[in-house]
């Protein structure tokens, strides 16, 4: 949120509206840390609801609990059950006493906390009533409200407990014919409560009408629909997509309205009864297509009540719509229905559906969270601050425990879950944290994951190709080098690059009748993505044929690219969405990041929920030294404003490719303004003596993948001094918490450093500089003329004016390849970095002799070393070098191609792209005044190489 911009507070005005706005939220450090009462306070929150999810993550994944596990796991009686309630009815019990004058001033009618019944008695009346019976009495407070699900069975239930003067919290509402039984139920139980001489006026009942997912579910039979609608039925079928959970929630209401008006009910009324609101329940919304406020701007109106959960009630603090939108279109809503009937789209059967979807979701939930408390009570308690250590030197560890003690007094990590771009710069970053609450987005839809795997399975694809740059292909080349083949999914493969023998390679590498390719692109106007999908896509039809080929594809992208356009023109089998809200390197998590994953055939749902452990971890609510992703954040900034700004990153040799996806989260976060952190992916490990004091090693150890020199090797550099940050992955499932853990961690450390951490202003400039390339070649047939200021031996030597001349003067008057290097290389001062930039195929072969110079570099000048290959690192590390610390020195390698692979529909190729990018590239760096050169070989790559190598290791001599 930015506050600067603030001046009415939408969540405090809902109350002028009529509706009161409840939390759908609860955890002990929300209570204990002050937060709740401050959402009392400055927010108007009126209520709350608890989720078995929320318990068991913060269970879990952090210390909440610690202390009463402890004591709890005295008493070898108790069972994970009683452990669970305990923890529960204790927080139940807080949060009432916090909300108890919310409940005094507004005269009962709100201030409430709900705990729900168990789950597993969903179908269970007179167990359901023993249940909640039990649990009102232990919680003991009049503001609390006991949940109970609106099946079949637990109307009888909600009845008597109403009779016995018990507030009921009814969930699980779906259809208007249900909420009415369960408002007939309400009435029944207050006239017999009145009866037994019970005061009306002390019972209170909301309906939670549920209405996110039946959108999600009614949209999904749509979709499916209108792939083969026509005419009339597309038509009609367009007019519902999207707009149906609104319309039965309007609707809804319109029989309250109906209700409240019977005499049954005004005789009730006149002795201090109070109406069973409607509370709107599931309100985050589900689609990438749709506001993030949708569910709360477009249901606005008087006695209902809205539980939101926390990214949404964050949202709507920022840019929440104030209007009495409830009670308004309601003609459109009847039509919204009635088209809906007419498309053969029964309701009926879709909120019968969810209804039982909700009670398994609920159980699911309610197993996962006996089993953590199980496992807390079997064994130590263990939370995710337990999986990183570190060991600091005195300088460091002294400016690392100021700057936490300073974001714990700021509550920076609440400003950060708030979304206030204070914390940053002020700009524009309030825009591009949406990542921070996906994990609960994508869980929330997942059977959507699940259907797309299912779905690519039965169609027996012996292949996947994903093409993508960035933040679209790293995270899934992550997965794909990490988990094992999946029996019976296809083989994911990743391009991402415009180097013609490595677009070559991929195509090889499939056979295209048994692929499924899947092109990423937010924006849908990236150069790469989109020449790799006109090449493939004719490949594709010229495979299978025009009319099949869309069924080989997949896109995802943003609502609203032309990417989407394009893949509905061209009938592909799916397009996923993604969050415009989220930058590309904070995508894992989303469509991105899952979508290939469910392809690949991962449990995505593992995968995700063990993120949101997490996500809990490092919650707004937790103290910042208990918190993950806070201090492995402060660690980062902290040592970067101390000068050690070369991030060395260490991993395992099972997820080693885990590195590449860091270097471009951190580079392309931290880099710019003329500050940053450098990440070193990949840079062989050495004695201690050959690093500076710019340095902070990070080691990504795998629980089960045990490798005792490099243990030895890190402990080395311990013992020697250097920083050592030391992070635990237990399973490789388990990554998942690492991305999320380092995306915190990089937000934390751009505010620590004072950037803004999500724009990558010189990413950009480098694309424009090689998009004015390739159009110039479209227009005249080539690209500009270019003149090397030193030639021999087929290697060819550029560089602009200024470095140019530098090089050459230094280099005397012996002019050599070893020379010139050698005078480029002598311009390494301390604390510098050297980077090679590879513009050739990626292999392993090249790799190694870009390794053998890049070691040589650093084992003589005792600098830091990257290596990256374009024009994937143009997407990654790209960023820093340009607008990050002037401190990078660079050789960029180029070569002649071996072949011209042609784009279809362009003049240019893929070499002439690649050729621009580099060029691009170059001038750039130039442009930022960096200390460039670049190598050109010949088309003998391998051959080119091995000079070049040889000739770098003579130079640093």
């Amino acid at each position: 949120m930015n506050t600067a911009k603030q001046v009415v507070n939408p969540l405090r005005e809902l109350s002028s509206y009529g509706q009161s706005v409840w939390l759908d939220f609860i955890r002990r450090n929300l209570l204990n840390s002050g937060e709740l009462k401050r959402l009392v306070d400055e927010d108007g929150l009126k209520g709350m609801t608890s989720n078995p999810a929320i318990f068991e993550k913060a269970i879990a994944g952090s210390n909440d609990y610690a202390d009463t596990l402890a004591a709890l796991r005295k008493d070898s009686k108790l069972t994970a059950m009683d452990i669970y309630e305990h923890i529960a009815v204790e927080d139940i019990q807080k949060a009432a006493d916090i909300l108890k004058p919310v409940y005094e001033k507004t005269q009962k009618r709100d201030g409430y906390v709900s705990m729900e019944v168990s789950p597993f008695l969903a179908n269970e009346t007179q167990k359901t009533i023993d249940e909640a019976k039990r649990l009102w009495k232990w919680i003991n407070r009049p503001n609390v409200m006991i949940k109970v699900p609106a099946t079949k069975e637990g109307i009888p239930a909600i009845k008597e407990l109403i009779a016995s003067g018990i507030n009921v919290n009814v969930t699980l509402l779906f259809s208007q014919e249900a909420y009415e039984a369960v408002h007939w139920a309400y009435i029944d139980g207050l006239e017999q409560f009145h009866k037994s001489g019970g005061d009306l006026s002390t019972v209170a009942s909301v309906a939670s009408f549920f209405v996110s997912r039946i959108d999600t579910l009614i949209d999904s039979i749509i979709e499916e629909k209108l792939k083969t609608a026509q005419g009339d039925e597309k038509t009609l079928l367009n007019k519902v997509i999207g707009k149906v959970a609104i319309a039965n929630a309007k609707q809804a209401y319109q029989k309250y309205l109906h209700i409240i008006a019977d005499a049954r009910w005004k005789e009730l009324a006149k002795h201090g009864a109070q109406t069973q609101r409607l509370l709107w329940a599931s309100t985050s919304t589900k689609n990438p297509a749709f506001p993030d406020c949708i569910y709360v701007d477009e249901l606005i109106g008087k006695d209902t009540v809205n539980t939101i959960p926390p990214s949404t009630f964050d949202a709507f603090r920022d840019h929440g719509v104030l209007k009495n939108t409830l009670e308004a279109n309601i003609a459109q809503a009847n039509e919204v229905m009635e088209n809906l009937e007419k498309s053969k789209i029964s309701m009926k059967e879709v909120t019968d559906k969810l209804v039982v979807q909700g009670v398994d979701l609920f159980a699911d939930a309610f197993k996962k969270l006996l089993d953590a408390v199980e496992k807390a009570r079997t064994s130590e308690p263990k939370s995710l601050i337990d999986n990183i250590k570190y060991v600091l030197p005195a300088d460091l560890k002294t400016a690392v425990e100021k700057t936490t003690e300073e974001w714990q007094s700021k509550d920076n990590m609440k400003k950060l879950w708030s979304r206030d771009a204070s914390l940053w710069t002020g700009d524009d970053e309030s825009k591009w944290l949406d990542w921070l609450n996906i994990i609960n987005d994508q869980l929330a839809h997942i059977a959507n994951l699940k259907k797309l795997s299912t779905e690519i399975k039965d169609a027996k694809f012996k292949y996947a190709l994903l093409l993508g740059m960035g933040g679209s292909s790293l995270c899934p080349d992550v997965l794909r080098m990490t988990f094992p083949k999946v029996a019976g999914y296809p083989e994911l493969h990743v391009l991402d690059s415009t180097d013609p023998q490595q677009v070559r390679a991929a195509e090889k590498a499939i056979d295209v009748k048994q692929t499924i390719f899947i092109v990423s692109s937010k924006s849908g106007t990236t150069l790469e993505p989109n020449i790799m999908k006109q090449y493939f896509w004719q490949k594709t039809v010229e495979a299978v044929g025009a009319d099949k080929a869309g069924q080989h594809w997949i896109a995802v992208t943003d609502p609203g690219s032309k990417l989407l356009a394009l893949a509905e023109s061209e009938k592909f089998r799916h397009i996923f969405l993604g969050l415009p809200g989220i930058g590309g390197r904070y995508s894992a998590l989303s469509n991105f990041g899952m979508v290939p994953a469910a392809v690949m055939g991962l449990d995505v749902e593992k995968f995700l929920d063990s993120a949101r452990e997490m996500a809990h971890a490092c919650a707004g609510t937790v103290p910042v030294k208990e918190n993950p992703g806070a201090m492995l954040g402060i660690i980062m900034g902290a040592a970067a404003k101390a000068g050690r700004d070369k991030l060395t990153i260490i991993t395992s040799a099972k997820i080693n490719d885990l590195g590449a996806w860091l270097e471009q989260l951190i580079a392309e976060s931290t880099g710019k303004n003329g500050k940053g952190i450098i990440p070193v992916d990949r840079e062989m490990l050495a004695q201690p003596d050959v690093y500076g004091k710019d340095r902070v090693f990070a080691y990504l150890h795998l629980a089960n993948g045990a490798d005792e020199k490099q243990d030895k090797a890190v402990d080395a550099l311990e013992k020697a001094g250097h920083p050592v940050i030391r992070i635990t992955v237990d399973d490789i499932y388990n990554l998942g918490q690492e991305f999320f853990r380092w995306e915190i961690a990089t937000a934390v450390a751009g505010a620590v450093i004072g950037i803004n951490a999500f724009n990558q202003p010189d990413v950009e400039a480098s694309k424009v500089a090689t998009r004015e390339l390739t159009e110039a070649y479209e227009k005249s047939g080539k690209l500009p003329e270019e003149k090397p200021f030193f030639e021999a031996d087929g290697v060819k030597l550029f560089a602009d004016e200024k470095n140019a001349k530098e090089i050459e003067s230094a280099a005397g008057s012996t002019k050599t390849l070893v020379s010139m290097l050698k005078a480029h290389l002598a311009r390494v001062k301390e604390n510098d970095y050297v980077a090679l930039l590879g513009y050739i195929e990626m292999t392993a072969a090249h790799e190694e002799e870009l390794q053998a110079a890049r070691l040589a570099i650093r084992d003589s000048k005792k600098v830091a070393t990257c290596l990256g290959f374009g024009p994937r690192f143009l997407h990654s590390t790209g960023q820093a070098y340009k607008g990050g610390p002037n401190s990078g020195v660079f050789l960029q390698v180029t070569a002649d191609d071996t072949e011209e692979l042609p784009v279809p529909q362009q003049k240019y190729t893929f070499g002439i792209v690649k050729a621009a990018q580099a060029r691009g590239d170059l001038k750039v760096l130039d442009d930022r005044g960096r200390r460039a050169l670049r190598v050109h070989l010949g088309k003998d790559v391998a051959k080119g190489l091995k000079a070049l190598s040889a000739a770098v290791k003579e130079a640093v001599k």
